[in-house]
């Protein structure tokens, strides 16, 4: 595993990863919880008028700050979770698309930061970073020999895992989605689905090495709903970390609703509306479950709870409400997700914010509130959202930008260009009257669309060269 060292301010920092802890007591330091979902809709969940009850997302939203303009730092899933864990664009990491790229070992995770100031660390549900093996066939690219693309969590500062390489289905996550058929009984069984989770090497000093974990057997709770079977790992790590009183660090990614999606009762086919909607109200249940834990282990005021979704919704039955396309697009069905935040101890009461934020915002905001100082940070494209968390801005002054193949787009509070064949032709859109961007206002606003163009331009530029410095030399 990366050494991350710890500095303080008077210390002279001589490795690029240090970090100052600025005097922040054990005491006053919240746990940190990232929940995801895989391809909820933005019309989805019913706190957004949406068709499926989601009765824990519900109260959330109610005693929490909900974002109305929470945006997925892309339209599919890999680089979004990249963003998650560094709070930058996922172009500059290299993960382009879903299953490419990997998290390297140059990036430093939020999860090293906060291991390294004395976080318990734990992933669990879906990785999509990199592959957890390299010695046998698994999940979409794991295969025997092959290491370039070997970056499990654990190399990344999380201690406990609980970890996939990409999706398995919604129920019954080992077996091939066919209704009432057997579920596996070892991994040669022509009904395993192919996908295995993962804990840690049992030998910690193989963590750094590019083998693979220990493989959670088929008999250890793998049957039934996906989401129950992740949850019954985070709340004994979180159980753990109480009892020893170390504030701690969860990352629980969900793999609800992405496809294969199976109906519990399995009698409607797979990705179903019926399935769809069980999948996400059995994830929902989940999530009061893990609220009621926290609640009755007293740490429910100190703990800041984040809720969103890796992109817009899949092909199918997902609903982005009257937003404008879905996944893969970087028009705002794509990309506006539902956020959710909850934390007692900052937000005392429930409120709603038109603030734009997305999932780069994560890592600067926990460094913020921690007062830990990264030397030699990397560029980041995250802004801290410390001054919306206690109602001192409303309003984005860094833009957002996007880029997603030959879609780039670059987003203010009110304004947005988007370009569907990389820089050719932009259209314009104005979010505050036009969320649906049904308008297009590229030849009326001829001025704003340059203004705009030019900062696109700037900021792509800036990504390209520090992806390029990243390239290993020939």
């Amino acid at each position: 595993m990366k050494t991350v060292c710890l500095i303080f301010a008077v210390s002279i920092p001589l490795i690029a990863t240090a970090y100052s802890p600025g005097g922040v007591s054990a005491d006053e330091r919240p746990n940190i919880i990232l929940m995801m979902a895989d391809d909820l809709g933005w019309g989805d969940p019913s706190y957004n008028q949406g068709w499926i009850k989601t009765p824990a997302l519900d109260a959330m939203a109610s005693a929490g700050l909900r974002f109305n303009r929470f945006y997925s730092a892309s339209p599919v899933c890999s680089p979004t979770r990249a963003s998650c864990l560094t709070g930058r664009h996922p172009y500059r990491l290299g993960i382009r698309n879903a299953n490419q790229g990997r998290l390297e070992s140059r990036e430093t995770a939020i999860s090293e930061v906060l291991q390294t100031a004395g976080y318990a660390t734990g992933h669990f549900g879906k990785w999509h970073l990199g592959t957890l093996t390299t010695l046998r066939k698994d999940s979409n690219r794991g295969q025997a020999g092959i290491t370039k693309f070997y970056s499990p969590p654990w190399q990344h500062g999380f201690e406990v895992c609980f970890s996939t390489e990409a999706k398995v289905p919604t129920f019954h996550p080992m077996r091939l989605t066919h209704n009432k058929s057997a579920e596996p009984v070892n991994f040669s069984d022509p009904n395993f689905y192919g996908t295995h989770y993962w804990y840690p090497p049992g030998n910690r000093e193989q963590w750094d090495t590019a083998a693979e974990g220990t493989v959670v057997e088929l008999n250890d709770n793998l049957s039934g709903d996906d989401s129950t079977i992740i949850m019954d790992r985070v709340l004994p790590f979180i159980e753990t970390s109480v009892e020893k009183q170390q504030p701690f660090f969860a990352v629980i990614w969900f793999h609800t609703p992405h496809k294969p999606v199976v109906d519990p009762g399995e009698n409607t086919p797979v990705d179903s509306a019926q399935a769809y909607s069980s999948a996400i109200q059995a994830m929902d249940g989940q999530i009061h479950r893990l609220r009621s834990q926290l609640k009755k282990l007293n740490v429910s005021d100190q703990t800041m709870l984040w809720f969103c979704s890796d992109n817009g919704p899949e092909k199918g039955v997902g609903k982005a409400g009257p937003l404008r396309a879905r996944k893969r697009s970087l028009y705002e069905g794509g990309i506006r997700v539902p956020g959710l935040l909850v934390w007692p101890a900052q937000i005392p009461t429930g409120r709603e914010t038109d603030f734009a934020a997305c999932t780069s915002d994560y890592y600067p905001t926990i460094l913020d509130y921690l007062n830990l100082t990264p030397v030699n940070q990397k560029p980041l494209d995250g802004v801290s959202l410390r001054s919306v968390i206690e109602e001192k801005s409303t309003e984005r002054a860094e833009p957002i930008g996007f880029q997603s193949g030959k879609q780039q787009a670059w987003m203010s509070q009110r304004y947005k260009i988007i370009s569907q064949n990389a820089g050719k032709d932009y259209q314009l859109f104005d979010l505050q009257n036009d969320p649906a961007e049904s308008h297009d206002l590229s030849q009326n606003e001829q001025v704003l669309k340059a203004k705009l163009q030019a900062e696109l331009a700037t900021w792509l530029k800036s990504v390209k060269a520090d992806r390029d410095a990243g390239k290993p030399s020939q």
